[in-house]
């Protein structure tokens, strides 16, 4: 089996585009059951974390975070759909880079999109209550995004592991960053293809463990996948 992406090279995606950096270290993605090298990845550094991290922010203060749950709800239909329409080619990726076996792969993509379904159906159903008490007070639970959540993903499944942790975030308004295993190629050259979505990158964990005040702003410290409208 060969990925159409074999040989290319990939750097971190953010805000829908490619974001380079002349100074990265670059390594090499294989194929587990082969040893072929798949792809060449630049390893994200501090600046392009902290960039990564800013963007999430600044999505979840702006567009991202004035949508409404009916149409946050919209929103993840539409990335379901958009995930069935190349369910073939995240199969071909998630078998290639993590040595997923193809059938099962075809399947996580499957369930991928399912995912996004279930929590579009959540989105704007997810509310407070009220508590009674004695006397004349009103007491009652107001429920809100948390804001930039982070989301580590190992190198198995790197699909579906990823899938079932953005989708409720995203359907509760949240913003989300993305630290898919650096050998997960198929995530890391954000090739998930979700509308509304940009980007997620390589990072070997020195280059996301040390303190910035940007990423302690945004509420980790992990690679990138902040939400656009």
């Amino acid at each position: 089996m060969t990925s159409r992406h074999s040989g290319a090279s990939h750097a971190a995606w953010i805000d829908g585009a490619v974001v380079t950096d002349s100074a990265a270290e670059r390594f090499e993605v294989h194929d587990p059951s082969t040893g072929e090298a798949l792809v060449t990845m630049e390893a994200a550094g501090p600046a392009i974390v902290d960039r990564a991290a800013r963007s999430a922010r600044e999505a979840f203060a702006g567009a991202w975070g004035a949508v409404q749950p009916t149409e946050r709800s919209r929103l993840l239909l539409r990335i379901a759909d958009a995930i069935r329409s190349q369910a073939d080619e995240l199969a071909l990726l998630e078998a290639t880079d993590a040595g997923v076996p193809l059938y099962l792969a075809r399947s996580d993509a499957q369930v991928a999109a399912r995912y996004f379904e279930f929590y579009a159906g959540m989105a704007d159903k997810f509310g407070g209550g009220t508590i009674p008490l004695d006397g004349p007070y009103l007491d009652y639970t107001l429920r809100q995004p948390w804001g930039v959540c982070a989301v580590v993903v190992p190198f198995n499944f790197p699909l579906i592991l990823s899938i079932r942790s953005v989708a409720p975030a995203l359907a509760l308004g949240n913003a989300v960053i993305l630290k898919p295993d650096p050998r997960a190629y198929a995530l890391c050259s954000g090739r998930l293809g979700l509308p509304g979505v940009a980007g997620a990158f390589a990072a070997p964990g020195a280059s996301v463990d040390r303190p910035s005040a940007e990423r302690e702003r945004a509420v980790a410290s992990c690679t990138a996948l902040s939400v656009r409208r």
